[in-house]
């Protein structure tokens, strides 16, 4: 078997995760990562939106297009 290496925001995030004593707590833990990694989101699609990667005629575009993996 071979040994797993954390990083040092891995060994942090244990640490801290490791004071959740009930479900209210991981709940709560759970809502403010979500709203974090949303916040990443935005703020990386308001570049690419600024930066022109990303604009309006793109987004027409997805919509009309089937990205599903056919079920076979």
């Amino acid at each position: 078997m071979q040994a797993v290496t954390f990083t040092q925001g891995q060994i942090h995030v244990l640490n801290m995760v490791s004071h959740i004593k009930t479900e209210k707590t991981l709940e709560l833990l759970k809502e403010q990562l979500s709203k974090f990694y949303a916040a990443l989101v935005d703020a990386e699609m308001d570049e690419l939106w600024e930066s022109g990667k990303w604009n309006e005629q793109k987004l027409k575009d997805l919509r009309s297009k089937h990205l599903r993996t056919p079920y076979r």
